[in-house]
């Protein structure tokens, strides 16, 4: 995230854009008619803004704990950052620490304990008892200080990633502090299935290069100038898990460059041409998303969006690359779960700017959609909130995750003070928005930062870090779009580690509730004629009510039967995957 001047939009704009038909900020009603979407206008305040709510419930709400309460928002101190999470514990970064969150009972969370330890926007990432979080600004101490670094040089400063056990949870220690040269903005964690005695964090560092004098072996040079430089590269460190103080760098692989050190196919800067977004080089990554299970990572790094080979944990190798004249600065990735797409997010005017307003184009500040396919990205649409925010809320898509309906790519996703949207974007072309929660601006007079850093779904519920607000806990309601059996089967999935930039396959069991969902998906949009699926319907529930063989050749009946169906369906593939799931219920 980046700070930077905002311009004010005209209120006429705004008035021009809802009066517009179809016009974002206009939502149907029951007549067909449309009528202003109920997040426009809503009253602002720090910490009695109103609030607007769409097919979701607020859980919970915790504000931040002692020593993490900022005294104004907008007070870069204390601005609560992104979310890990392990067994019944959500960790919250901070730019001054980290606290832990008991969600055993979700209604009620409990803080467990907090740890004050400045140094930028305290990315966070955990396994077992290790709790990895980010550094990157030069106030940073190695002992966690917050005094501050007041010397230019200085063997106090810290920049990198720490590693925190917390055995203890009571009480933290930090037991590693891996000094880098720009930093780490962010980190990703990474597994290698061959070598479980380590793990491994690729690191984003997007801050200046600090002094070779201070870190040795440090340059800011241009490659041509110096093969060596920090630019063009990230840090590969490899933890010992017996011996986490032991972590060192064991690679920094050149990812934005060639073999010789000069820039290879990347974007060099400035503007892709009239009435485009101007974006700076690619020199660094901002965010790294790693999918393991197809052996692939998607870099977020600034000018391009880049497709990384992971086989080899400790030389991943950029394989593809693109760019986006509509995109400023790209951000962060998410995959499908079938890994045949991947979602890009442009953090236009970086995080702290009004960039959902009625002046704004769609295609700026949103999320981009690319189908994969043989290694290589092809553009396939955008997404954008859907609703006009006004100049008091800084506004653009940030982080996010799948919610695990079976069938369907839904994604929860923060928008800053544009809130927290649930869209789905199966259909690659046309996204679509199912669900959000949305809360005032935090000052009714001017533009404060706060909104929502990171919304991620994590066992049944949507954990949002709210910058300037705390930590909120949602669930899905059904609704038109989404039904109770779909939501049901997205509880089935189970997650006890959950590091977002560590993309985790989602697998359902066999349930007769995810065949349900199927059906319900299939009848929502006409995949076969309503006349079978309610003959399906009404199998599925009398071969529920049977037991033992009766079940079994029940339901490997109506296995063949659904399959058949696939011929004459327009929505073939998921008639198949209904089948699957009911020949699946006949073994169990």
């Amino acid at each position: 995230m980046t700070r930077r001047t905002l311009p004010l939009v005209s209120s006429l704009c705004l008035a021009a854009a809802l009066a517009a038909p179809g016009a974002r900020g206009q939502v149907p009603t029951d007549s067909g008619a449309t009528s202003p979407d109920p997040r426009i206008s809503l009253r602002g305040g720090w910490k009695d803004a109103g609030s607007a709510i769409s097919n979701l419930v607020l859980v919970a709400h915790r504000a931040p704990s002692e020593g993490f309460n900022p005294i104004a928002p907008g007070d870069f101190r204390y601005i609560n950052s992104d979310l890990a999470f392990s067994g019944n514990y959500v960790i919250l970064g901070n730019y001054s620490g980290f606290m832990i969150w008991d969600i055993t009972n979700p209604a009620s969370p409990t803080l467990r304990t907090s740890v004050v330890c400045p140094g930028g926007q305290g990315d966070v990432s955990v396994y077992r008892n290790l709790i990895f979080m980010s550094a990157e600004e030069t106030r940073g101490r190695v002992d966690c200080s917050p005094r501050g670094v007041a010397d230019t040089v200085s063997a106090q400063r810290f920049r990198g990633v720490r590693i925190f056990d917390i055995s203890d949870l009571d009480n933290p220690k930090q037991v590693a502090w891996i000094q880098t040269c720009r930093g780490s903005h962010t980190h990703t964690i990474v597994f290698d299935p061959k070598d479980t005695a380590n793990v491994y964090v690729y690191v984003s560092g997007t801050g200046i290069v600090r002094s070779a004098t201070e870190l040795a072996g440090c340059s800011g040079k241009a490659p041509e100038d110096d093969p060596n430089t920090a630019l063009f590269r990230i840090e590969v460190i490899q933890v010992p898990l017996a011996a986490p103080q032991d972590a060192k760098i064991i690679s920094t692989p050149r990812l934005f460059a060639d073999s010789s050190g000069s820039v290879n196919g990347l974007w060099k800067g400035g503007t892709h041409g009239e009435g485009t977004q101007t974006t700076r080089k690619t020199d660094l990554c901002h965010d790294i998303t790693v999918y393991s299970a197809i052996g692939l990572a998607a870099g977020a790094c600034s000018g391009n969006g880049i497709l990384i080979d992971i086989r080899d944990v400790q030389h991943p190798k950029r394989i593809f690359q693109v760019v986006d004249p509509n995109f400023a600065f790209w951000h962060s990735a998410t995959f499908s779960n079938d890994g045949k797409k991947v979602l890009f997010t442009d953090e236009w005017g970086g995080g702290g700017q009004a960039r959902c307003r009625a002046s704004d184009p769609v295609k700026w500040g949103g999320d981009a959609l690319f189908r994969l396919s043989k290694d290589k990205l092809e553009l396939g649409g955008y997404y954008k909130l859907p609703v006009v925010q006004d100049s008091l809320k800084n506004c653009v898509a940030h982080n996010g995750s799948l919610i695990p309906v079976p069938g369907r790519d839904i994604m929860v996703q923060a928008w800053y003070q544009g809130g927290v949207s649930v869209f789905d974007f199966t259909d690659i072309a046309h996204p679509k928005e199912i669900a959000y929660y949305d809360l005032g601006p935090v000052d009714s007079t001017k533009l404060q930062l706060g909104g929502y850093w990171s919304a991620y779904w994590y066992n049944g519920y949507i954990v949002g870090s709210e910058i300037a607000r705390g930590l909120d806990l949602l669930q899905l309601k059904p609704s038109a779009q989404l039904s109770q059996n779909e939501i049901d089967a997205a509880q089935l999935v189970h997650l006890d580690l959950f590091n977002p930039q560590n993309q985790p396959k989602l697998v359902w069991p066999a349930r007769f509730v995810v065949a349900r969902a199927y059906l319900d998906q299939l009848m929502r949009d006409k995949g076969i004629s309503a006349d079978r699926s309610s003959r399906i319907a009404r199998a599925l529930g009398a071969a529920e009510k049977m037991e033992g063989q009766a079940r079994k050749g029940a339901l490997r009946t109506l296995a063949k039967q659904v399959a058949g169906e696939a011929k004459g369906s327009t929505d073939p593939d998921r008639v198949r995957a209904l089948a699957s799931v009911v020949h699946d219920l006949s073994a169990t």
